[in-house]
């Protein structure tokens, strides 16, 4: 309820589920409210919320939630898309002072967000990745957030290395935040019942920020998890990879000859028109579950058409070896390999950006 617009849908009927007080809830929009009082105090005990605390809720509904938060914190700021929804929020809380409630209509993707210490939400699972990233780049960090989100989204978020859900979103994430699983929820704890399972996960800020060029680094991620069950010496053997990167290579020499060993970074950037099958769709990668590895490696690393005979390529391949990092899968790397081989590639004067 708190991202995404909301249109009227033309020649059919949306679907919906009526409110006890009058309230259609529409599916199509991510409107699920939880409905468990349980489960809400459970989420509220979970969260840690400290009497001082400006809390952030976003998509508050009909205020199950917001009741519980106000009775925890000092202050709930609620953001929520739908006016309906709003009107509601302001009947219910009628003279609850401004400087303990402060209701926000608006799109959470495009509200500039005011301070806070923890976030707490059953969000819309359509925003799940935009959002997660909005709250990552919020500034000054807060605590922690507290959310509910799709199960199968959940867990990629905390997946680990070798396990099929470990994807480039989740070593997104993880380098910017510690996450962790708090509890599952079933589908019948909301109303209207969504058709899959959500779980809550708890993300804190990693304080410091671990500091990477961000553009460059999701350059980096996207080549490592084009097919991240292949090799990375199969992966960086490809033409297009091989191509791109002598391309950036050359301008970044170029540029330290022109301005006197300066890098103008402003002035250099990744090309990915030429780099077939790239994935994405925020962190969802096709998986090669059912393929056979070895054999597909033969054929990108004796196909010929895929490879390029050069010395930029022994110098791309000769970073993997320094690292040991020739025979190893993306998908079985951690966070700190994947800042390694970055910063070998980066000694070497190989940029992805």
């Amino acid at each position: 309820m708190a991202g995404g617009k909301i249109k009227k849908e033309k020649g059919k009927p949306s679907q919906h589920t009526p409110y006890q007080g009058g309230i259609t809830f529409h599916k199509s929009k991510g409107q699920h409210i939880l409905k468990n009082p349980l489960l809400v105090d459970t989420i509220v005990q979970k969260s840690g919320i400290k009497p001082t605390d400006v809390i952030l809720e976003i998509g508050p509904g009909t205020g199950n939630l917001t009741k519980k938060l106000l009775d925890a914190g000092k202050k709930v700021i609620a953001v929520e898309i739908d006016p309906r929804m709003v009107l509601e929020l302001q009947k219910r809380f009628q003279g609850t002072p401004s400087s303990r409630l402060m209701v926000i209509q608006g799109d959470v993707l495009k509200t500039e967000l005011p301070y806070f210490d923890i976030c707490v939400a059953n969000i819309p699972y359509q925003i799940s990745s935009p959002l997660t990233f909005k709250l990552l780049n919020h500034q000054p960090a807060f605590r922690c957030a507290i959310i509910m989100f799709q199960r199968e989204f959940a867990m990629r978020l905390v997946a680990q290395p070798g396990d099929k859900l470990y994807c480039r979103l989740t070593v997104n994430t993880q380098l910017h935040a510690r996450i962790s699983h708090l509890l599952k929820v079933g589908r019948n704890n909301f109303r209207p019942p969504p058709k899959v399972d959500s779980s809550v996960v708890r993300i804190e800020p990693r304080k410091p920020r671990i500091e990477v060029k961000q553009k460059e680094w999701d350059g980096f991620l996207r080549i490592c998890f084009n097919r991240k069950n292949k090799t990375l010496g199969a992966i960086f053997r490809q033409k297009n990879v091989i191509s791109m990167l002598e391309k950036n290579y050359k301008t970044v020499q170029a540029l330290k000859i022109s301005q006197e060993g300066s890098l103008n970074e402003a002035d250099t950037k990744m090309d990915f028109s030429n780099i077939a099958d790239f994935i994405d769709d925020q962190g969802m990668e096709v998986d090669d579950d059912g393929v056979d590895d070895d054999e597909d490696e033969m054929d990108v690393e004796d196909g010929g058409a895929d490879e390029v005979q050069s010395e930029f390529k022994d110098k791309v391949l000769g970073v993997l070896k320094e690292g040991d990092f020739e025979e190893k899968r993306s998908s079985k790397l951690s966070l700190q390999e994947f800042l390694y081989l970055l910063s070998l590639f980066n000694k070497a004067g190989i940029h992805f950006t």
